[in-house]
C-alpha cells in the first residue's frame, strides 16, 4: 500500500478567519498547494458529531458558511460529539485530532498564546498547553500579532516547547518579519526540521515542535505599520465588552476592516507559505521513517 505524507490543516481560519467566499477560495486552494508540493491534506473538523480528518468539497463549503459551525479548542471537543454538532477545529483541537490518526505534522497561520491584558483577564489560548503536550510539528508564521508575544514566547518555554526559527533568529509576528524578540534556535532546512523531531520522538518527548515560518517579504505588514492598527482594534474590542473565544476572530476582522482588506491577503499568503514548508517537513519525516 503507498504511504504518503499527510499534512494536517485546521478549520477554524475556514469558518471563523476569513469571510465567504474568501475562506472557501482559501481552502481548496491549501488543499491543492499540499498536493503541488508532495503531501496529502488532512483538513479536519467535526461534522454532525463525526470527526472527519480530511474533507470533501461539500464539507469545506459547509464549514466556509459557517452556519450553525461551532469554534472547537481541546476543551470543546468532547461537548460538540457529544451533543452531534458541528464544529471547526482551533490549533489546539487540530493538533490532538491529528496526532491521534497518526498525522505528525501541521500547518496553520497563527498560533494562539497569551493575550494582551493577562494580568486583568487571565486570557492564555489552549494552543499553548496543547503544544507543551501533544507531540505534533506545528508550522505557523509565528504568533497572532494581536497577543502578547513575549509572554507566549516565555510560555512556549515554560512548557518545555521547542520553537525553531524557519531561516530567521527572531520570532515572526504573524503579519510582519519581525517582532524584536530573538529565538535561540534556527533551522534552515526541512530536514533540519525533521531531524528535531525524529529526535524527540527518540526520547520520548512529549511536547509539539513550533516552526516559526515568516511570512514572504512581499507580502508583509511590517509592525510600525500595524501596531497602531491593533490598537485601534483592540480598544474597540474593549469597548463593546468582548470576551473569551470571540476576541480572535472579532479582532481578525477588524484588522481586515481597518487595513481595507490588506491584511485578509496576508493572511491568506502567510497560511500558504505555511502549507508549503509543512509539506516538504513531512515529506522529510516520512523519508526518515521508510
Amino acid at each position: 500500500m503507498e504511504q504518503r505524507p499527510v499534512l494536517a490543516l485546521e478549520s477554524t481560519i475556514i469558518s471563523h478567519g476569513m469571510p465567504y467566499p474568501e475562506n472557501l477560495e482559501f481552502a481548496r486552494q491549501a488543499e491543492q498547494e499540499c498536493y503541488q508540493h508532495g503531501a496529502v491534506p488532512a483538513t479536519i473538523a467535526i461534522l454532525d458529531g463525526l470527526v472527519h480528518v480530511g474533507l470533501d468539497g461539500a464539507m469545506l463549503e459547509k464549514l466556509a458558511r459557517g452556519k450553525g459551525v461551532e469554534k472547537v479548542s481541546t476543551r470543546d471537543l468532547g461537548l460538540v460529539l457529544s451533543r452531534r454538532k458541528s464544529g471547526a477545529t482551533t490549533v489546539s483541537a487540530t493538533m490532538r485530532l491529528a496526532n491521534l490518526a497518526g498525522i505528525k505534522v501541521f500547518a496553520t497561520g497563527g498560533i494562539g498564546g497569551v493575550h494582551r491584558g493577562v494580568n486583568e483577564t487571565g486570557d492564555i489560548s489552549l494552543d499553548l498547553k496543547e503544544l507543551g503536550e501533544t507531540p505534533v510539528v506545528v508550522v505557523s508564521a509565528g504568533a497572532k500579532a494581536i497577543l502578547d508575544l513575549p509572554r507566549t514566547l516565555e510560555y512556549l518555554e515554560t512548557m518545555g516547547v521547542p520553537v525553531l526559527g524557519y531561516e530567521t533568529d527572531e520570532f515572526p509576528a504573524f503579519y510582519s518579519r519581525k517582532s524584536g524578540l530573538p529565538l535561540p534556535w534556527r533551522v534552515n532546512s526541512p530536514h533540519e526540521v525533521a531531524a528535531v523531531y525524529r529526535e524527540q520522538s527518540n526520547l520520548r518527548l512529549h511536547t509539539g515542535i513550533l516552526v516559526a515560518n515568516p511570512v514572504p517579504q512581499k507580502h508583509e505588514i511590517p509592525a510600525e505599520e500595524l501596531n497602531p492598527v491593533i490598537e485601534q482594534a483592540l480598544s474597540e474590542c474593549d469597548g463593546q465588552g468582548i470576551h473569551g473565544k470571540d476576541v480572535t476572530p472579532y479582532l481578525l476582522s477588524k484588522i481586515v476592516d481597518l487595513t481595507a482588506g490588506r491584511s485578509l491577503k496576508t493572511n491568506v499568503q502567510l497560511a500558504l507559505n505555511n502549507i508549503r514548508l509543512g509539506a516538504r517537513i513531512a515529506n522529510e519525516i516520512s523519508s526518515f521513517q521508510r
